[in-house]
């Protein structure tokens, strides 16, 4: 018997709330100079040595966009059609990146050794990347889970919190989601320990299993701010959450990590999505949110190769202070341009097909 097609009353996205998109635009950026400056500086001399929890606020913000999209119609569209929605958004940009790093890869103009891996293994590696299944060999690149494409890392927890959301916490009463959460608490405090005081962790092999963490707590705690309706209304606007948000990517790192870190992530930044979700915005600011939210997920996915030839370039050639602030300028100006030709040019039409073609053979009523 042939699956009926959800109509486009069920497929059609809701409102978005465009403080938070601003807001997302904001962490993808500065997860980008976080990247740049990283390669340089060791945590205690970077201005943005915080920037990593940046991925943190994605995970809580998904959460509250998911609950929000999808608690009151996930039964009517289906699992299947919720899957095929999720990977439309988002698989798409993991494919393009996977590509951009292998390009970098191989024809790295200023170093790397990808003659020490054979063809075969540089085709598994990229195969890996592209299907989302972690494969940490490069040793170079210190053994990321996605060697290509080092954020991709986040996209496989955000597929698994996908995954459990659909089977299991879509169908949780909010009680049991706040049980979970209370668990996955001490469970990101845990994580937190054992890595020696910190929350930076998830990406490479050796600490895969913070990252099961980290959207553990971030994903639930998004979920409950929408299920118990925790939506703060404040004058607050774009600007002044953005200033707020910012804050935590530049609080200074210290011995007191392990205290402030948890505390961004458990408290801070739900507080700042219930106010995001609350807050009211001019119809000129709406225009800038808007295009922040849809360019911070090509920036993101797209920006890291990038990032591994500005390495292997300050490796050979060490620039000083003034020529590595003008490159971290530029080099964050063109990714931003590319970013926005991915967008316009790649991202928006495959998504627009593919959701096109998917309803073609709706059945009529």
């Amino acid at each position: 018997m042939q699956e009926k097609v959800p109509g486009p009353e069920i497929l059609e996205s809701k409102q978005h709330f465009e403080i938070l998109d601003g807001l997302r635009g904001i962490a993808a950026f500065a997860i980008v100079i976080f990247h740049f400056m990283e390669m340089v500086y060791p945590p205690g001399d970077n201005f943005i040595a915080h920037g990593f929890l940046a991925v943190d606020f994605f995970f809580c913000l998904s959460g509250f966009v998911i609950a929000y999209a999808y608690d009151d119609r996930l039964q009517k569209m289906g699992i299947a059609t919720f899957f095929t929605s999720r990977l439309i958004r988002l698989h798409p940009l993991v494919i393009l990146g996977s590509v951009l790093g292998l390009l970098a890869f191989i024809y790295d103009p200023f170093g790397g050794n990808p003659e020490v891996y054979s063809a075969g293994k540089v085709a598994l590696i990229f195969i890996c990347s592209i299907l989302l299944i972690p494969f940490p060999v490069i040793t170079e690149r210190s053994f990321n889970l996605f060697g290509l494409n080092a954020p991709s890392w986040s996209l496989f927890w955000e597929y698994v919190a996908n995954i459990l959301y659909a089977f299991v916490l879509s169908r949780l009463h909010r009680r049991y989601l706040l049980a979970l959460a209370l668990i996955s608490v001490f469970v990101l405090c845990y994580a937190s320990y054992h890595a020696g005081g910190s929350l930076l962790g998830g990406w490479a092999g050796e600490n895969f299993w913070d990252g099961g963490a980290r959207i553990f707590y971030s994903f639930l705690a998004g979920m409950l701010i929408y299920r118990f309706n925790w939506i703060i209304k404040t004058k607050l606007g774009f600007a002044g959450l953005s200033i707020l948000l910012s804050l935590a990517f530049v609080m200074p790192y210290t011995t007191w990590n392990w205290l402030t870190e948890p505390l961004v992530v458990l408290v801070y930044f739900p507080v700042l999505i219930a106010l995001g979700a609350g807050a009211r915005i001019s119809q000129r600011l709406k225009k800038i949110c808007v295009f922040f939210g849809k360019i911070s997920y090509p920036l993101y996915m797209t920006h890291y190769a990038v990032i591994w030839m500005f390495l292997n370039y300050y490796t050979g050639h060490k620039p000083g202070t003034s020529q590595l602030v003008l490159i971290i300028i530029t080099g964050t100006g063109l990714l931003l341009l590319i970013a926005y030709l991915v967008m316009i040019f790649y991202d928006t039409p495959i998504r627009r097909y593919l959701t096109s073609r998917r309803t073609i053979n709706r059945p009529s009523k």
